[in-house]
C-alpha cells in the first residue's frame, strides 16, 4: 500500500506519486554531478531530502510489481504484461544506477594500506608477518565490532601512512559513502593468497560500508593460476568467510597477462584446469561459483571472435548458466555498437551459455592431459628463453616496435606500466599486444606454439596430437586460432621495420631468428590440422586479408618512417606535434586493419 486508497483513480493517484519520486530522485543525482564538476566532492548535506527520492532499486521494484499485480487481479492482464512489464525487466537489468562500476585495485596496495594501520596501532609491520599470522589477525578483527582507525585521521600521521595507502584508504572511504547498487565486484589484481582477499572485507568493514561488495580475486600468472584452487580451498574453509560470502563467490580469470607471463598455449591450458580444480572445490564446501573472465580482443589476451564457440571451448561443468566476461575498447563498439548488433551479441552470449549447460562436453582423458602437460611445458620454455631470459629481447623490442612512443602517446584507458622503472613484466597486456598487433608480428600469440606441438609431431606420439585436434574442441579451438593469427601475420613487414628503426647488431641477429620461429610455426600448425594454407577453410579471412593488407601495408611503411624520424628529433622541435600526430594516424589504420587489437 503506498498511497491509491480511496481514489477515484487509484492509479493515477500512485502513479503521480512514482513520477514526483523519480523526478526527486534524478534532480538529487544531478545536484550531485554539479556539486562534484564544481568542487570536485559532495558536500554532507544536500538541499533535497533523502526521504522523498529512490536509493533502494527494490523499493521501486516492489511498488512496480505491487502494481502488476493490482491489474492482473482487476483483470487488466494486457495491460499489467504491456510497458509496465517493460519498465520492471528495465528496473531489473539496471537498476537505478544504469550500470554499477566495479572498483579494481592491486593487492600490494592493500598490504601496504593494512601495514600502515598496524605500524599506527604498535602491531608491528603486516607485511612481514606469514600467511598464517596475516589470517589470524585478519579474523580475528573482521569478528570484531571496534574499528581499526578513525576515518580521515591518516591524513594527519602523514609519517608512517605512505601517499600510496592514504589512497588507498580513501577509496574505501567512496565505497562506504556510495548508495547501495552503484557499485559491484571489488577486484583483486594480482591476488596471490587468502589473506589478499580477507584483507579486502577487513578494509570495507573499517571502512565501514554497509553491505560489503563482493570480492573477486583476479588470478593472472602462471603461478597465481597453478595456487588458484589452494588460495580459494583455505577461504572456503573458514566459516567466517563462508558467512560473509553467503556461500556465493566470484573468481576472476586473468588472460592476458597469464599469457604475456607464459605464452598464449601454457597459460590456455593452465586456464583450463585451474577453472577445472576451482569448480571442484567450490562444490566440496557448497558454493555456488561463479567465472568473471578477464578477456580482451586479441587472441593473444584471451580473444575469440568466434564468441559461441569461445564459450563452448571452457572446460565442462564451470560455467553452469553463470559467465562474466570483460569487454574492452572497440570491441565495445563492435559489439555493442549498435542496437541490431548489441541484441545479435547477448542472443550468441545466451544461446551460447544454454548450449553448454545442456550439452553433453567431452572430457581430456589422462592421455590428453599428460600430452597438454607435456606441450605447454615445452612451450612456455620456448617463450620464456625468448622474452624472459635473452638480454637481447627488450632492446629488440623498444627498438622495434612502437612500444615506448605508444605510452607517450597516452591512448589507452590506464598507464602502459603499473611500475614506471620495470621492464616487460611490468608493462601491461594491452600495449605489450597492442606493440607486436602494429608491426604485424602478432608475437605474443604464437611464440612457443611451434616448439610445444613441433616436439610432438616429430615423435612417436603424433597421432595422439592428431585425434586430440580433431575430438577435443577446447584444443582444436585454441589451435586455430593460433592458426588465423599466424596468418594474418606478416613477418616481411616487420622485418622492414627491424630495417628502419633497429641498429644494435645483436638485436637484429634476434629479430632474424623469431622471424626464423614463425616460419617453424606456421609449418606445424599446417601439419597438425592438416591444411596446405593458413587461410584454408576460412574463407572469408582470405578475401578480407587480400583486400586489406595492400593498405595497411601502405601505413606500416609510414609508420616505420615515422618512428624513425621521432626518434631521431630534437627535443622541442616544432616537427614532433606534426610527427606524432601522424603516428596516431598510422596506429589508428593498423589497429582497424588488423581488426583484432583487443
Amino acid at each position: 500500500s503506498f498511497g491509491g486508497e480511496g481514489a477515484r483513480e487509484p492509479y493515477r493517484a500512485v502513479l503521480d506519486k512514482m513520477m514526483k519520486k523519480l523526478e526527486s530522485t534524478q534532480s538529487w543525482a544531478k545536484q550531485r554531478l554539479e556539486n562534484l564538476r564544481r568542487n570536485g566532492n559532495i558536500p554532507n548535506g544536500d538541499s533535497i531530502s533523502t526521504d522523498g527520492i529512490y536509493l533502494d532499486q527494490d523499493d521501486l521494484t516492489d511498488q512496480l510489481m505491487l502494481l502488476h499485480k493490482s491489474l492482473c487481479s482487476t483483470g487488466n492482464e494486457t495491460i499489467a504484461n504491456g510497458f509496465l512489464t517493460d519498465i520492471i525487466r528495465n528496473v531489473s537489468a539496471f537498476g537505478l544506477t544504469l550500470v554499477p562500476l566495479d572498483v579494481r585495485q592491486e593487492s600490494d596496495r592493500h598490504t601496504e594500506a593494512i601495514d600502515c594501520i598496524t605500524r599506527h596501532l604498535g602491531l608491528g609491520s603486516y607485511g612481514e608477518w606469514d600467511e598464517v599470522t596475516k589470517i589470524s589477525w585478519l579474523l580475528q578483527q573482521l569478528g570484531s565490532k571496534r574499528p581499526l582507525i578513525r576515518p580521515g585521521s591518516w591524513d594527519d600521521n602523514t609519517e608512517i601512512f605512505t601517499p600510496t595507502a592514504i589512497d588507498t584508504l580513501g577509496i574505501f572511504q567512496m565505497i562506504a559513502e556510495n548508495h547501495e547498487g552503484s557499485l559491484g565486484a571489488y577486484v583483486i589484481s594480482q591476488a596471490t593468497s587468502a589473506s589478499d582477499v580477507l584483507a579486502v572485507y577487513l578494509l570495507q568493514k573499517d571502512a565501514g560500508v554497509k553491505k560489503y561488495l563482493r570480492v573477486a580475486p583476479l588470478f593472472e600468472t602462471l603461478d597465481d593460476l597453478h595456487g588458484a584452487s589452494a588460495t580459494m580451498e583455505t577461504l572456503f574453509s573458514l566459516p567466517i568467510y563462508k558467512g560473509i560470502i553467503s556461500s556465493r563467490q566470484e573468481i576472476m580469470i586473468g588472460y592476458s597477462d597469464s599469457a604475456k607471463d607464459a605464452g598464449r598455449l601454457a597459460a590456455s591450458w593452465a586456464q583450463y584446469e585451474t577453472q577445472e580444480k576451482l569448480a571442484e572445490v567450490a562444490k566440496k564446501y557448497q558454493i555456488e561459483l561463479t567465472f568473471f573472465h578477464g578477456k580482451g580482443g586479441t587472441v593473444g589476451r584471451g580473444g575469440n571472435p568466434a564468441t559461441f564457440k569461445a564459450i563452448l571451448a571452457h572446460a565442462p561443468d564451470t560455467i553452469n548458466g553463470r559467465f562474466r566476461v570483460t569487454e574492452q575498447g572497440e570491441m565495445i563498439t563492435q559489439n555493442f555498437g549498435y542496437g541490431d548488433r548489441a541484441e545479435r551479441t547477448m542472443n550468441i552470449y545466451t544461446a551460447a551459455v544454454l548450449a553448454e549447460k545442456l550439452t553433453e562436453r567431452l572430457r581430456p582423458s589422462e592421455d590428453w592431459r599428460s600430452m597438454m602437460n607435456k606441450i605447454s611445458e615445452i612451450s612456455c620454455d620456448a617463450y620464456r628463453k625468448v622474452v624472459k631470459h635473452d638480454e637481447r629481447f627488450v632492446p629488440y623490442f623498444r627498438s622495434a616496435t612502437p612500444e615506448v612512443e605508444l605510452s607517450n602517446l597516452n591512448i589507452g584507458s590506464r598507464p602502459a606500466k603499473r611500475k614506471a622503472s620495470g621492464g616487460v613484466e611490468s608493462l601491461r597486456a594491452i600495449p605489450w599486444n597492442f606493440a607486436w598487433t602494429q608491426t604485424r608480428l602478432n608475437l605474443p600469440t604464437w611464440l612457443g606454439v611451434g616448439e610445444g606441438i613441433g616436439a610432438i609431431l616429430d615423435g612417436e606420439e603424433a597421432e595422439k596430437l592428431h585425434e586430440m585436434y580433431r575430438d577435443w574442441d577446447s584444443f582444436r579451438t585454441t589451435i586455430d586460432l593460433v592458426e588465423m593469427v599466424l596468418a594474418k601475420s606478416e613477418p616481411s613487414i616487420a622485418n622492414h621495420y627491424d630495417r628502419i628503426l633497429v641498429t644494435d647488431q645483436k638485436a637484429k641477429e634476434l629479430g632474424e631468428e623469431i622471424r626464423a620461429q614463425h616460419i617453424a610455426t606456421e609449418k606445424a600448425v599446417l601439419n597438425l590440422t592438416n591444411h596446405t594454407l593458413l587461410t584454408d577453410g576460412k574463407c572469408t579471412l582470405s578475401r578480407a586479408l587480400k583486400v586489406r593488407n595492400p593498405y595497411v601495408d601502405c601505413l606500416n611503411v609510414l609508420q616505420a618512417e615515422t618512428l624513425k624520424r621521432i626518434r631521431n628529433l630534437d627535443k622541442n622541435n616544432e616537427e614532433d606535434a606534426v610527427l606524432k600526430d601522424a603516428l596516431l594516424t598510422t596506429i589508428t589504420g593498423i589497429a582497424n586493419g588488423m581488426g583484432n587489437t583487443g
